[in-house]
């Protein structure tokens, strides 16, 4: 299980706000601009790119989902103790 993979998020404290960017994103707006304007954690300055990761990286909510994707996919929101994510696959 040596598998890494590099993904985005977007990362916000509520659910109606996840829904609001979900929307957005599936009306066709950008990931990247939509992590620098919504993104609670630092990664907003980078479009919401975590990086290359592993198994055992992440929350097992957040690594589930991410590891489901293929590359390009858009994850539903998902939920952690930190709040709620949206996934992109970016590999």
């Amino acid at each position: 299980m040596a598998e890494k993979i590099r993904c985005a998020h977007i990362l916000v404290e509520k659910f109606s706000t996840a829904q609001e960017v979900l929307n957005k994103l599936n009306a066709g707006e950008s990931f990247g601009k939509l992590a620098g304007e919504y993104s609670i954690d630092g990664t907003r300055k980078r479009g919401g790119d975590l990086g290359v990761f592993g198994h055992g990286a992440m929350v097992k909510p957040f690594e589930t989902a991410a590891f489901a994707l293929q590359k390009g996919q858009v994850s539903g929101i998902v939920k952690t103790e930190f709040g709620y994510h949206i996934i992109k696959r970016l590999d």
